[in-house]
């Protein structure tokens, strides 16, 4: 069937879109990777009703830990959910231009949220309930001990993913977000945190990034291998953040070529493959 393009949304903010509702890992070690997030600050607040898969919350942001059928120890950025204005026209907007519909099977009682394919496996969710009613809600029962707005005075918040692409892959995935999602280039003078490679897209509401990443000159096509990195935190007092962080245990790369500093800081590395980036918001 043909496209009817007059009647896609061409706006600058095609999607309504209005932030992230959740960032969800994968992992065959869920309590592993729990202990990490909770050395970062998160808490977890609520558990799946018939799945092994764990709510951590910090503030705003919402981080899930799925072991529900993963298959790897190593966490991986598994999904990302957009918050939108209509969750079922952003779908199929999508689809309609050309995005590969994700079959889910839900059990009884259970929402059915609409994703497309992203990079690798992962999935990009639409999620219209996060406000009054949210989709933990029906998914989730709190967890007693823990108060459902732990930590709402959080400093930190949702910067961006960081994605690895393959060799000159950079246009195709700038076409992709900027197509279906309305997200846009930034010019490449402005650049956030410690590791400015790549090219950065921001998202139409303006509150998240992209970050694509070529492999270095001469290195062998990772085409094969295109995934979400890791996840960027926001914070607009990094040091401060830093030395809070470092308190509780969390440790972060200093070396002659990347160090802590007001731009941005990194994590060492968990479990072979997490890491998160701390970049300067204001």
């Amino acid at each position: 069937m043909p496209i009817n393009r007059e009647s896609l949304d061409e706006s600058p903010n095609p999607i309504g879109m209005a932030g992230v509702e959740f960032i969800e890992y994968s992992t065959t070690k869920p309590q592993a990777l729990g202990q990490v997030l909770e050395l970062m600050g998160f808490k977890p607040v609520a558990r799946h009703r018939s799945r092994e898969v764990m709510l951590y919350r910090q503030g705003d942001i919402n981080l899930i830990v799925n072991a529900h059928e993963a298959t790897q120890e190593s966490p991986s950025i598994a999904a990302v959910a957009f918050r939108v204005r209509d969750a079922a026209s952003a779908y199929r907007r999508a689809l309609d231009l050309g995005a590969w519909a994700v079959h889910t099977q839900v059990e009884v009682m259970e929402l059915n949220i609409p994703a497309v394919h992203g990079v690798g496996n992962s999935r990009i969710y639409f999620v219209d309930r996060h406000q009054d009613f949210s989709i933990y809600d029906v998914d989730f029962i709190p967890i007693p001990a823990v108060a459902a707005n732990q930590m709402s005075d959080s400093a930190l918040s949702v910067f961006g993913l960081v994605q690895y692409i393959g060799n000159d892959r950079t246009e195709d995935w700038t076409e992709f977000y900027n197509v279906l999602f309305g997200f846009q280039t930034l010019p490449d003078d402005l650049r956030f945190g410690i590791l400015p490679k790549g090219r950065i897209l921001r998202s139409p509401c303006g509150q998240f990034h992209i970050q694509l990443i070529e492999p270095e000159p001469g290195v062998l096509d990772v085409q094969e291998d295109e995934h979400f990195h890791r996840l960027g935190l926001g914070t607009q007092h990094v040091i401060q953040t830093v030395k809070a962080m470092e308190k509780n245990g969390v440790e972060f790369v200093d070396s002659a070529h990347l160090h802590t500093a007001e731009r941005g800081a990194l994590t060492t590395t968990w479990m072979h493959s997490l890491s998160f980036e701390l970049v300067h918001k204001d």
